[in-house]
């Protein structure tokens, strides 16, 4: 339910905020609630940084190093953050190949793990599932 939200919400705005990190960050929050990785702080944090990282790298160059050197590097911040979460550093490289328009793609990555996080915590609520184990 929640990627076809992030669907939904892309169509109507013309933003892309389905996007496969985001699909594979849902899978933890729905198949591994209890995870670190699958936490608010995790989840929205490492997305942010990492889109962050690969939009900085993508303005120096668009080369497949760039790409290998914004993954690796947005794991590095996100553990110095102490807001690890492996899907984002997907989200380095896909921000790192964008050749514009990286503010915007910075908002649609924090915006959509976001939405993931509270739809997470909604079914959460209807089902016995506890999520998030904790919010920071």
């Amino acid at each position: 339910m929640a990627l076809i939200v992030l669907a939904f919400i892309g169509e109507i705005t013309g933003f892309a905020l389905l996007t496969p990190p985001l699909a594979a960050s849902m899978a933890l929050i729905a198949g591994c609630p209890n995870l670190p990785l699958s936490q608010p702080r995790n989840v929205i944090g490492g997305q942010l940084l990492s889109a962050i990282v690969g939009c900085a790298v993508g303005v120096v160059s668009h080369s497949v190093w760039a790409l290998a050197i914004a993954g690796g590097l947005a794991l590095g911040v996100m553990l110095a953050a102490r807001a690890a979460h492996s899907p984002a550093a997907a989200t380095a490289i896909l921000g790192a190949v964008i050749p514009s328009g990286q503010l915007t793609f910075i908002l649609c990555a924090g915006i959509a793990a976001a939405i993931l996080v509270l739809i997470g915590a909604i079914s959460a609520k209807i089902s016995t599932t506890k999520y998030p184990i904790y919010w920071w």
